[in-house]
């Protein structure tokens, strides 16, 4: 139970006086400090007003220790990105790291796709999944890895790996960058975006492939967003080039014996 420290944690941040909390809660400020001092502990009515005003859900109050957690998650968890907010646009991120301490790469395979879009939020679940390294790859951000299926997104094929970098600000999404999307219906897509969030609370999606037309996504259905670094594939990407020389050659050899079989008919 982290409630206590928590509390006192989020007030400090925030550089509220215990008088200022305890007057936007319609409480006495000797029930604050009890309550942040861990003599007494507060019921159901007073968790509700905490997690009101702090905006934060009371599982992640009593749960969590937000003076464990590092800036950036915990400035997560006050924006909404918060695991146990049900029906949050955001969350803490579950991840892992190896002996050293470092980052891994945690690699989401088309079989674990269906359990990634529920399991997302479990560290339990994030631990099990394979993991890499790759040197080049900045030590300071987060990274992930996803296979993608279908051709919506040629030259990259069905059954490459795409890893994306942790976007912890959707409103920094980059019109026409290509992102992996983490959505409440759809699963995992992988898209080249067009950024609404601030004019119409929205993503629109395009993919690469120009038989599939863009789509809307609302923002209450997106749960987290990767931003495309690099694909890994077992295939050759098709050279246009090669195609049309391929191509130029069929032609030509159709063309001589078309040629051949009318000097057959003139003799």
């Amino acid at each position: 139970m982290f409630f206590n420290s928590n509390i006192k944690f989020l007030r400090k941040r925030r550089a509220f006086t215990q008088d200022d909390v305890a007057n936007s809660l319609g409480m006495k400020r000797s029930t604050l400090s009890g309550y942040e001092n861990n003599i007494a502990q507060p019921g159901m009515e007073a968790l509700i007003s905490f997690s009101n005003f702090y905006k934060i859900a009371i599982d992640t109050l009593i749960r969590v220790d937000l003076t464990k957690l590092p800036e950036s998650q915990v400035r997560q968890v006050e924006r909404g990105f918060d695991v146990f907010l049900k029906g949050s646009n955001l969350r803490v991120l579950a991840s892992t790291v190896g002996p050293d301490n470092e980052e891994n790469i945690e690699l989401v395979s088309e079989k674990a796709k269906a359990g990634y879009t529920s399991g997302f939020a479990d560290p339990e679940y994030i631990s099990i999944l394979p993991t890499f390294r790759l040197p080049f790859l900045s030590k300071q951000k987060k990274y992930r890895a996803f296979q993608i299926s279908g051709d919506s997104m040629l030259p990259i094929p069905h059954g490459a790996y795409v890893t994306g970098v942790f976007v912890q600000d959707w409103t920094s999404i980059r019109d026409k960058d290509a992102y992996i999307i983490l959505t409440v219906d759809e699963g995992i897509v992988f898209k080249v975006v067009e950024n609404l969030i601030k004019s119409g609370g929205k993503l629109i999606l395009h993919s690469l492939n120009p038989l599939y037309e863009p789509y809307d996504l609302e923002v209450k259905d997106i749960r987290e967003v990767w931003q495309f670094v690099h694909y890994i594939s077992q295939e050759v990407p098709e050279n246009q080039n090669a195609e049309n020389y391929y191509l130029t050659q069929s032609v030509k050899k159709l063309r001589e014996e078309v040629k051949i079989i009318q000097t057959k008919l003139k003799l």
